[in-house]
């Protein structure tokens, strides 16, 4: 399976020439599966997503050509570009999505210990504070919380006054 990223990197030729493989492959597995060979079913289904990668690059590059624009300026060259030297900058060859997800959220966990250590409040810790005044009884004296009225000293008070 062929990423949208290593596509994006083929100069037009080499595109056209990988495309017009990946079409033959095609055509292959589905003799295959015709006669009764194919052991790998979903093998179509990840060359068919190839090919419509493929034509998908073409024809953005296509429309950028149209309206003037350098292979860099198309917004998907842009974020593979980004997220490739952002491998480069990690010293990985390449990264998935739930990859850079994950170095994303260590990042930020990382982040959190630090301020932890120097003691700096984030805004979510300073709502989370706020969130356990709004029950009332963040500031309240523990003896009081749990003090209530007596209905039978009421009545004697009512009693003494007339």
């Amino acid at each position: 399976m062929v990423t949208a990223a290593t596509i994006a990197g083929y100069d037009t030729e080499e595109l056209e020439r990988q495309l017009s493989e990946t079409r033959r492959d095609l055509f292959n597995l589905r003799f295959q599966m015709a006669t009764g060979q194919l052991d790998n079913f979903s093998r179509i289904n990840n060359v068919r997503k190839d090919v419509a990668r493929m034509l998908t690059e073409l024809r953005m590059r296509e429309i950028a050509e149209a309206e003037g624009l350098e292979l860099a300026e198309i917004p998907a060259h842009r974020a593979a570009d980004r997220r490739r030297l952002d491998d480069e900058a990690h010293g990985r060859d390449s990264s998935t999505a739930s990859e850079r997800r994950a170095a994303a959220r260590a990042q930020e966990e990382a982040e959190e210990d630090a301020r932890a250590e120097v003691g700096i409040r984030t805004e979510e810790d300073a709502r989370a504070e706020e969130k356990a005044d709004d029950d009332g009884m963040a500031n309240a004296p523990v003896e009081d919380a749990f003090a209530f009225d007596d209905p039978s000293e009421d009545s004697d008070d009512d009693e003494e006054e007339s």
